[in-house]
């Protein structure tokens, strides 16, 4: 769908008001108002912080079906888990943000009324007597707005996920890497002319993504793109996550390159999923800052940090997921690294150095810049795995 934005009229505009209006961020409007005016963008902007979505002020599809969701609050529906089409909305969000909270394995507190979250209700409703259908109900409800947490001192979830890493061995040999190069087909992303050129962020990031590609593969690693050099169609990033999802994949990256308006903006950024109250991806999250850490290290780049996002592409995949937006096509400084081959072999290096470095125990880590990754190719070669 084409964004709405600033200026538009219409009866999609009015929509996104009254949702607006039921999240307290506008005030109900009276019969006809369906312009998108400064008010209505000061709005969306505020519920696209709230939601971790990018923040431009714009009604893009992602920021379309946030808004839906946010339609219903907990308490307003009975949820339960439907096949084939399963609930979905903010009420579904809240429920599993709750259970998170409170022990209950969820998993990624995706939105999704699936079938491991009717699982945890069960579990919930069999522990306080209720009957244990994993549906949500107005008995389930009053159960849990009268409990409080019922972990104290402690992040379950993060003791679960970091449990499941440490058991899968340091080693990298046999995992699988979902390698995603941003955007492509109609949707070149940002384009930076460069004389009779034109640099353009899908072709950069195939490239570092076919680089990443032979690296994570010589250490052992079954790596599969998301996406080819020139695709017919960009594919949507809640397809691209549901590919990850479909192979089994231990490991997510997407790759990007970022622009803007003033070409001071330069910098690299690593993105995980998290919400603002706390709820996050413990894996994604300490993936996000290794990642983060080697390639500032290992290129010199300046140091954006790593930031909790709720994008599609981070919530609805089930292993541990980072977004990497490695410097700006619009900075004449980065671009000048990013068009260089040999920089965007650091680049990679880095990010190889970083998936290594979350399966090694905290105990066993090392130092920042420290990993060479030619010896991991060597370990493969010589048929060993280090123990």
């Amino acid at each position: 769908m084409r964004p709405i934005r600033p200026g538009d009229r219409g009866p999609a505009v009015a929509e996104i008001r009254t949702v607006l209006a039921g999240l307290e961020l506008l005030p109900a409007d009276g019969p006809g108002h369906d312009d998108y005016d400064t008010a209505t963008e000061r709005a969306v902007r505020a519920f696209q912080q709230s939601r971790g979505l990018s923040v431009d002020g714009r009604v893009g599809a992602e920021t379309w079906r946030a808004l839906d969701a946010a339609r219903w609050r907990f308490g307003a529906r009975a949820l339960y888990h439907a096949v084939p089409e399963p609930l979905t909305g903010e009420d579904v969000r809240s429920l599993q943000e709750r259970l998170l909270e409170m022990g209950y394995d969820v998993g990624r507190a995706d939105a999704i009324y699936g079938i491991r979250t009717s699982r945890a209700v069960a579990q919930f409703q069999r522990e306080m007597g209720l009957k244990p259908d994993g549906s949500c109900g107005p008995h389930t409800v009053n159960a849990l707005r009268r409990l409080g947490r019922k972990v104290v001192g402690g992040r379950p979830q993060w003791l679960r996920e970091s449990d499941a890493i440490r058991q899968a061995g340091p080693t990298l040999v046999g995992r699988t890497v979902v390698i995603d190069p941003g955007h492509g087909g109609t949707d070149p992303g940002v384009v930076v002319p460069d004389g009779t050129l034109r640099w353009t962020e899908a072709d950069l990031v195939h490239d570092l993504a076919s680089r990443l590609e032979g690296r994570l593969a010589a250490a052992g690693v079954r790596v599969q793109l998301t996406r080819g050099p020139s695709p017919a169609a960009c594919l949507p990033d809640a397809d691209r996550a549901q590919l990850a999802n479909s192979l089994g994949a231990d490991v997510f990256i997407s790759l990007h390159v970022d622009g803007h308006a003033n070409p001071e903006a330069d910098g690299v950024a690593t993105y995980h999923y998290g919400t603002d109250n706390g709820v996050t991806s413990a894996t994604g999250e300490r993936l996000a800052g290794l990642v983060q850490r080697e390639i500032v290290a290992r290129t010199g780049l300046r140091d954006c940090r790593t930031h909790a996002k709720a994008w599609e592409l981070l919530r609805l995949t089930r292993m541990p997921a980072v977004r990497v937006e490695v410097g700006y096509l619009t900075s004449p400084d980065d671009l000048g690294r990013l068009v260089d081959p040999r920089f965007r072999d650091r680049v990679v290096e880095a990010i190889v150095a970083g998936v290594q470095r979350m399966y090694l125990p905290i105990e066993r880590d090392v130092p920042t810049g420290s990993i060479d990754v030619s010896e991991l190719r060597a370990i493969v070669a010589a048929g060993t795995v280090v123990d």
